[in-house]
């Protein structure tokens, strides 16, 4: 369309052959997705499994590359696809405006011309004489509200009905026309690189292109994303969807779609690794600390993905990832949605998408649905970064800890989470297990402690707690004989006395974060069972079941200062009782599991 865009243009605009544009990138899309699909999942393993030496390494990475190439084909085209499909939408809405006025006129019997001026008869009667008043042309304005008026009354009642057309012809006109000229800049940007080469700077311009379409398609597909709705509603939104919908939304929305509570697990593993190469490329195109950070985190990741799993160990599936704030990251060894027993786990201070995430906490996971899949095949774990946990160089003096409204922010996201789960999940009656490692397990605490509870949740895991805000296992909502604690007799964090306790408190605060609490904790608390977050969980005033665990290296010893008692309590080789014994709660054996005396 010219820039000197017409109603008669308008009124011709073929947008059924946007759409049929539209469904032919559409086509080309699947098809490459089809491609790299059949490359990941058939040719890649295969080769790995009868092949070995330097040739067929090469031919591994050859078929990598292949592989993103058809990932970055599918995604311009898609992208193209929605573009077009908008452009209709938007179109279509202009023009229904545009026939409704034309309509109007017809009825009047007004003339609408070419340069959309309408011409109206007279009508009405004179203050002098008996005859009609005399007809006229009125001319449309853009913004009739911003043009001040005469002062004068037209008396002829055809002039205000003609004026009011006459303003909406100019209106549907250049919306029209600022669509067209908006949309012309977003496809003529939509350029794939020459050759087959497909280059990290490459996808920074597919995660630019990604954003302007969805700023342009807002209208079109972002609003009917039931954001506010319950995961229940969500999963039922989703199978109401079209193939074609679906296919839009994915390629568009792949971050909305793959961190969308309720949407089922294939779905947004699909999503989120598409959303992942776009994230990898938004940050390629940043110079900072933080988007370096991330980026390394989101290469472990991608690598981990694109890693075939040895045999028997749990397939991995990416259910969230982002970059707001400190990072998101979820991640799954297991179907979620078809598993009997599913474990989340909520990992605590310091944590965010960083390299130790993607290699320590992924690992925690991965060995928890390892060890829980021993005792029940139908078993998946998870690592839920789904909220900013506190950051602080020295501990729990951090006031974003202290006020205890990271834990509420976060709860809240993984109640959410949970529900989704619970919503998705294909057993009349999955099991579902919350574990909160560290302040992880004031997170968990905090969404125990909101209304209905967690949803679906049968047994809550804690481990290295300074607390979880409640002062009994009753209080979090699924029993008492349903909350199991680890405790290691030389983790730090388990021995934080509490706040109220004025001298060590401020001491800790000001001063040495929590291993100066441990040390000096005794002159505290004499009692032992208050902590920076409530009762320690593993006393007997709490009233948790507490599974036995490794001692833990000495918080001072031959080698000097060490917290490694924290960090252990999945670990099969290092503390094989406690893992083993999360294992058997996240895989609904609980009641194996061997308890100890409370402290």
């Amino acid at each position: 369309m010219s820039s000197t865009l017409t109603w008669a243009t308008l009124r011709q605009v073929k947008c059924d052959e946007l759409e049929g544009a539209a469904d032919g990138w559409g086509r080309a899309a699947n098809r490459a997705d089809a491609a790299r699909d059949r490359i990941e999942k058939q040719l890649l393993n295969g080769l790995r499994e009868t092949q070995r030496g330097e040739a067929a390494e090469a031919a591994v990475g050859r078929l990598r590359r292949l592989a993103r190439n058809f990932q970055y084909v599918y995604t311009e085209c898609g992208l193209l696809r929605t573009a077009l499909n908008s452009l209709a939408h938007e179109m279509k809405d202009q023009q229904r405006a545009l026939r409704d006025a034309l309509d109007d006129a017809t009825a009047l019997g007004f003339t609408v011309h070419a340069d959309g001026s309408v011409t109206y008869p007279e009508a009405g009667e004179g203050l002098i004489g008996d005859g009609p008043l005399q007809g006229g042309t009125a001319s449309g304005v853009a913004g009739p509200g911003l043009v001040a008026p005469s002062g004068l009354v037209a008396p002829n009642p055809n002039r205000a009905k003609a004026q009011d057309i006459a303003d909406r012809v100019v209106r549907a006109v250049r919306a029209a026309a600022e669509t067209d000229w908006r949309y012309a800049d977003i496809l003529r940007k939509l350029k794939a690189e020459e050759g087959l080469r497909v280059p990290d700077a490459t996808w920074t311009d597919a995660a630019a292109d990604a954003a302007a379409v969805r700023d342009a398609a807002g209208g079109y597909l972002e609003k009917a994303i039931p954001l506010d709705a319950t995961p229940a509603e969500r999963k039922e939104w989703w199978a109401r969807l079209t193939d074609e919908q679906r296919e839009e939304y994915l390629a568009v929305y792949p971050d909305r779609i793959g961190n969308l509570d309720g949407i089922p697990a294939l779905v947004r593993d699909a999503a989120n690794r598409d959303n992942l190469r776009l994230l990898i490329g938004k940050l390629e195109g940043l110079d900072d600390d933080a988007a370096a950070t991330k980026l390394v985190a989101l290469r472990e990741i991608d690598r981990q993905l694109q890693a075939v799993p040895r045999a028997g160990d749990p397939p991995m599936y990416l259910l969230g990832i982002g970059d707001e704030g400190n990072g998101r990251a979820i991640v799954s060894y297991g179907n979620p949605d078809t598993s009997r027993n599913v474990a989340a786990y909520v990992p605590g201070l310091n944590t965010s998408l960083d390299e130790e995430f993607s290699k320590d906490d992924l690992k925690r996971a991965f060995d928890t649905a390892k060890g829980a899949r021993y005792h029940d095949p139908s078993s998946t774990a998870i690592v839920w970064l789904g909220y900013d946990a506190p950051q602080s160089p020295d501990g729990f003096s951090s006031l974003a800890v202290s006020a205890d409204s990271r834990a509420g922010e976060g709860g809240g996201a993984f109640n959410g989470f949970m529900g989704g789960l619970a919503a998705t999940n294909e057993n009349d009656d999955p099991h579902l297990t919350a574990i909160g490692h560290s302040y992880g397990s004031r997170t968990v605490g905090a969404a125990a402690q909101q209304a209905g509870g967690i949803p679906g949740v049968d047994d809550i895991v804690l481990v290295g707690s300074p607390g979880v805000g409640v002062d009994r296992a009753e209080d979090l909502g699924v029993g008492k004989d349903h909350v199991f604690v680890g405790a290691a007799q030389n983790d730090v964090v388990t021995k934080i006395p509490s706040k109220q306790q004025s001298l060590i408190g401020v001491f800790e605060h000001a001063l040495a974060g929590p291993a100066a609490s441990y040390l000096a904790g005794d002159a505290a608390d004499r009692g032992g069972d208050d902590l920076w977050f409530g009762k320690d969980p593993a006393s007997a005033a709490f009233g948790a079941k507490r599974f036995r665990v490794d001692e833990g290296p000495p918080v001072v010893g031959p080698r000097g200062f060490s917290i490694d008692a924290h960090s252990q309590y999945f670990d099969p080789v290092r503390d094989s009782q406690s893992a083993n014994s999360i294992a058997l709660i996240a895989s609904g054996n609980s009641q194996k599991v061997k308890v100890e005396g409370h402290r």
